[in-house]
């Protein structure tokens, strides 16, 4: 005789549609998120979509409303993931110095690993960030990291050890477009310059050349601003 599931672990039917409604949900993200990157949002279709997914542009409308709706939400998940990383990040138990460093390899393994979000990101410059700033959700998204290169950078000028005039925000873009550089642009790079930037030999170079890099910057001395003056 079969033994009984017990009636804590028998899926019941609201439960079991809200999984199947995250499951379809993700999946076509999963998929729109490669159409995007791939041929932007005015290239790209939902009908495309719909046939990669085996359903109906109606499907995708039920759950996204429309094509904008789409890619914001795209946009929306591709953000959160690197949001989530960022209040992953302990830091707490380090040294200023390798506290940051700590930080700015996040960053670059993040992009590395996520190249679809650099192209996203791309798309939507050109876009002028409408879709985030029709986003509630993103509009309002602070990044994590901020707050931690804050209390980094404070920690280190408590310390005596950073000395350069600089604040979080930019601090952030200095690490970000090094990161973002390095996976938007190596097609061009390697055609004009020889060299890719992502090929797997240079990979450790580059993170800790990343690293090295901003911590020269918050430890050097601060140049003079005065400029001396002949008669």
């Amino acid at each position: 005789m079969a033994a009984a599931v017990p009636p804590s672990t028998q899926p019941t039917g609201p439960a079991k549609r809200t999984r199947d409604a995250a499951r379809t949900r993700a999946e076509i993200l999963d998929v729109a998120t490669e159409e995007f990157a791939r041929l932007g949002f005015a290239g790209a279709r939902v009908d495309e979509i719909a046939a990669r997914m085996r359903t109906t542009k109606r499907m995708i409308y039920y759950y996204f409303g429309n094509k904008e709706q789409l890619f914001t939400a795209v946009l929306e998940r591709a953000y959160t993931v690197i949001r989530e990383e960022e209040q992953k990040l302990d830091v707490e138990h380090l040294d200023p110095v390798s506290a940051i460093r700590r930080l700015a390899e996040l960053t670059f393994d993040h992009h590395e690993a996520h190249p679809a979000f650099i192209r996203l990101v791309s798309i939507e410059n050109i876009h002028e960030a409408e879709h985030i700033a029709s986003s509630p959700s993103l509009s309002s998204l602070s990044s994590p990291a901020i707050d931690v290169i804050a209390r980094i950078l404070d920690a280190g000028r408590a310390d005596g050890v950073f000395t350069a005039e600089v604040d979080a925000v930019d601090l952030h873009a200095v690490i970000s477009s090094f990161c973002f550089f390095r996976i938007s642009n190596r097609h061009t790079f390697r055609t004009l310059f020889g060299r890719d930037l992502t090929e797997a030999p240079l990979r450790e170079h580059y993170r800790t050349m990343l690293g090295d890099m901003v911590i020269a910057y918050l430890t050097s001395t601060p140049a003079s601003t005065d400029r001396a003056t002949s008669a």
